[in-house]
């Protein structure tokens, strides 16, 4: 083959070749049935359809059991995920011909999995329930040397990794040792900002998540009906005409659902009385957003009422649509590196979870982003119960700083003349 080295036909001769990993069709016997006289696109078109409107009831089942469910489905998928290049990453290197490597592997890969999970949700729950882990002394201890923990169990897979390097499969070990990694980076890190976002307020988690469906049902709607254009290599079937009507339709649909959820989002049942999960009030309030003077307006009056978050709503939608759908390229360069077609076949005519969460993942991180960048500012909160931890004498040096500090601003004079 033309371009290959010598460290490919190397790779070749150890790992078997690349061959493609075999996909079968898992489509349902009654569907087979129902849609046997038509042809096979739209087949494929029908079956998407049920298959895409059952998870979308599944999504809003979950968002009315509440949030602790919701980060229940988040870790199930993240496993799932997480599973499926693995197990990819075994069939390309022909690792199941070796079952006791497939074993001591996926020990292995479990323990990592487990130990990076432990040090992300760790430090979640230190952040947001700091108060409750303080009040009891075994958790007050973990959440102090948390980090050394998370370390010295990191540290002892690694130890068992070493310990695990077999003469002739050391090549084979060590890109599977690569391959976990990198796939703990793309699952686990960015699965954890999805609940990350979750406890910022339920709409940073249902405005975006929404967002990517909406774009990936609008630009498969574009295209098969109106698609001419090929939009890129990696995607055959993408075309400029769904890219485009994706775009529109997402930033459309991103403002009436953030309009609706925060018209609604106060009397939602799931959301009373769990505080770390409500939206901020300020999103909450309709306020008036004038255009600029002198500017040609395209509505009949040129202020305009609307929630604050809906200003956001426009950047989220943008990025899922404008943005997002590389996440979707990624994955299909990815495939066809290996020379497969889905990373499994778990949904009937969409393939595994992870071909349906590769731009969620990526809205995750810009969300999680876009929330430290232009939204979040100083916990007060936070800054108390962590004075509060601090020795009387740092304390009180804080104290008589912070005294001096107002007195120059002539706020605690203020106050005491007051």
């Amino acid at each position: 083959m033309d371009g290959e080295t010598a460290s490919d036909s190397e790779s070749k001769s150890e790992f078997g070749g690349s061959s493609p990993v075999p996909t079968s069709d898992d489509t349902p016997e009654v569907l087979n049935r129902a849609l046997s006289n038509l042809s096979s696109r739209w087949k494929n078109w029908w079956v998407r359809g049920i298959l895409t409107l059952a998870m979308i009831t599944f999504f809003f089942i979950i968002i009315y059991l509440g949030p602790m469910v919701l980060m229940t489905i988040v870790m199930c998928v993240q496993i799932k995920c997480f599973h499926e290049i693995i197990t990819i990453g075994y069939n390309v290197y022909h690792s199941y011909d070796l079952p006791w490597f497939r074993t001591l592997s996926w020990h292995l890969q479990l323990y990592f999995l487990l130990c990076v999970n432990y040090f992300f949700y760790g430090e979640t729950v230190t952040d947001y329930f700091f108060t409750l882990v303080q009040r009891e002394e075994p958790l007050r201890i973990l959440s102090k040397y948390h980090r050394f923990i998370s370390f010295a169990l990191y540290l002892t897979g690694f130890c068992m990794f070493v310990l695990s390097l077999v003469k002739k499969h050391y090549r084979l070990q060590f890109y599977m040792f690569g391959w976990t990694h990198v796939t703990l980076l793309i699952v686990v890190t960015q699965s954890h900002l999805i609940i990350h976002n979750l406890f910022e307020g339920m709409i940073w988690f249902i405005v975006p998540i929404s967002c990517v469906i909406c774009n990936d049902i609008m630009a498969y709607m574009f295209g098969f009906f109106f698609g001419r254009t090929p939009l890129i290599k990696l995607s055959p079937k993408k075309t400029w005409e769904g890219f485009i009507g994706g775009f529109f339709s997402t930033v459309l649909f991103g403002l009436l659902v953030s309009g609706v959820l925060l018209k609604n989002v106060l009397r939602l049942e799931y959301l009373s009385g769990v505080s770390p999960f409500l939206a901020a009030l300020n999103f909450c309030q309709v306020l008036n957003f004038s255009g600029p003077e002198g500017a040609l307006c395209v509505f009949v009056q040129r202020t305009v009422r609307m929630y604050p978050f809906q200003i956001h709503s426009i950047a989220l939608s943008t990025f899922a649509s404008l943005i997002g759908p590389f996440g979707g390229f990624f994955a299909s360069g990815f495939k066809r590196a290996f020379k497969i077609k889905d990373f499994a076949n778990t949904i009937p005519g969409h393939g595994g979870i992870m071909d349906r969460f590769d731009c969620q993942y990526l809205m995750a991180t810009f969300v999680n982003v876009y929330i430290a960048s232009f939204i979040r500012g100083p916990n007060p909160s936070k800054l108390i119960q962590q004075f509060l931890t601090l020795r009387p004498e740092q304390q009180l040096h804080i104290f008589n700083t912070l005294k001096a500090h107002l007195v120059d601003r002539g706020v605690l004079a203020s106050l005491e003349d007051a």
